[in-house]
């Protein structure tokens, strides 16, 4: 079972995928050597001296504390605001900023931290090598402390500077970034940064780590959001693997009531990607087509079905399905050529034409199927989004996949998550070198 598996859902709040401990802050001192530079300004004689007498005198007694075994660092960082008011060149605001760090630090308040980390940067004194580290660890700082607009310059800016370890790669950065707005309830945003973040991927040839995609469609389909769509068609045209496939088509059954002529066109899906699993799905496909309408696609089905060793012959409601079925068979094929001359008339109603498609389209002959199809869009009193989604799948059928592409693309309305799950299987088809489609009559009962 995986977590898209028909069953209730229960939503979950977004889980980080850095961990939050503030590792770097847990270690040693973070800057050792420039705190130290104020008693270097003494030897200062003639150029305009780094550190103020002022800044020097107040920095002196917080050092030898900070230095001091045992020292009560509350009481320490209790000084900390009247150093920083003064720094005011770049070296004194480097200092005060280490300063700041290291005594939070040893007093374990990340405030004072953060303050520290924004000094330190805010200096300009850092080097290269280090702004990576540095805008990573004011990250972490101001996410603990729910500054999340904060958390995303600094995190932004490790980005830019490559920031990575061993632990935390650039594809978790990423990842980041969007857990910070959904860590504010920021949905929308955060699915926008991850779809950026994807498009960019792409544009620079590059492949998109699967976090990505997952992390999306998991909140994405927590919260009901319909970009969630766009997650699940990007996730199995990148990797299109038949579990994937078949918690692509779950999500859609789940996020939506389809039923009748939806399910049919989901299930008719379902069933050319190979991914029907379950008796109960079966059924679901052989309901929606209805032996009584479709008895062709419907033995078609069941005979898969008992093939496969996913329905038991015991069953008694498959079982007088396909004996409906195959009982109407005959007599249903032999009223083709007429349906198909009423159909191609000048006169004919759109019921009559869109019949004739659905008929020759479970029989599979979609050429034909195609036709009338193609008729039905420019009638008056059309259903055009069924129409386009069924000319598409006829399309398809007869290896027309660019044109069924095509016709997906522009369903809309509660038919838009199954034709865009449609149309990620016309990417999949014309991304490689496909074999004869698959129909759902090309099975003989």
């Amino acid at each position: 079972m995986t977590p898209f598996d028909r069953k209730p859902r229960a939503r979950k709040k977004p889980a980080s995928h850095i961990a939050l401990a503030i590792a770097l802050a847990t270690g040693t001192a973070l800057i050792g050597t420039v705190a130290a530079q104020p008693a270097y300004a003494k030897k200062k004689e003639k150029k305009a001296a780094p550190y103020s007498k002022e800044f020097v005198a107040a920095f002196t007694p917080v050092q030898e504390a900070l230095n001091t075994e045992g020292a009560d660092m509350n009481a320490t960082a209790a000084q900390i605001p009247a150093l920083v008011a003064l720094a005011n060149t770049p070296d004194e605001k480097n200092a005060a900023g280490s300063m700041a760090y290291n005594v939070g630090l040893k007093a374990q308040n990340q405030d004072l931290q953060l303050q520290g980390i924004g000094l330190m940067l805010e200096s300009g004194k850092i080097d290269e090598a280090n702004l990576g580290k540095f805008n990573f660890l004011g990250y972490q700082l101001a996410t603990v402390a729910g500054k999340h607009t904060q958390a995303r310059a600094y995190l932004e800016q490790a980005i830019q500077h490559n920031f990575s370890t061993a632990e935390v790669t650039p594809a978790a950065l990423r990842i980041a970034m969007a857990e910070s707005y959904f860590n504010e309830n920021r949905i929308d945003e955060g699915l926008d940064y991850l779809s950026t973040a994807i498009a960019e991927q792409k544009a620079a040839g590059q492949p998109v780590d699967v976090q990505w995609y997952r992390r999306g469609l998991s909140v994405a389909y927590n919260a009901s959001n319909p970009k969630v769509y766009k997650f699940v068609t990007g996730w199995i045209g990148d990797y299109p693997s038949e579990s994937n496939w078949r918690d692509a088509i779950n999500i859609a059954r789940n996020l939506n009531e389809y039923a009748g002529a939806e399910m049919l066109d989901l299930m008719r899906l379902n069933y050319r990607k190979g991914t029907i699993k379950n008796k109960q799905e079966y059924i679901d496909y052989v309901e929606a087509a209805d032996a009584r309408r479709l008895p062709k696609e419907v033995q078609t089905v069941i005979n898969q079905g008992y093939a496969s060793g996913h329905v038991s012959k015991d069953d008694i409601y498959i079982a007088d399905a396909l004996k409906m079925a195959s009982g109407r068979i005959a007599a249903d094929r032999s009223e083709l050529p007429a349906l198909e001359r009423d159909a191609r008339a000048a006169n004919a109603g759109i019921r009559t034409v869109v019949a004739a498609g659905d008929a020759f389209l479970s029989y599979g002959e979609a050429g034909k199927a195609a036709e009338f199809y193609s008729k039905a869009l420019n009638m008056p009193g059309v259903d055009r989004n069924l129409v386009l989604t069924r000319l598409g799948i006829a399309q398809s059928d007869a290896g027309d996949f660019a044109d069924a592409k095509a016709n997906f693309d522009q369903v809309t309305g509660k038919r838009a998550p199954i034709a865009m799950l449609w149309a990620a299987y016309m990417a999949e088809k014309t991304g490689a070198a496909a074999p004869a489609a698959t129909t759902v009559a090309s099975t003989e009962g």
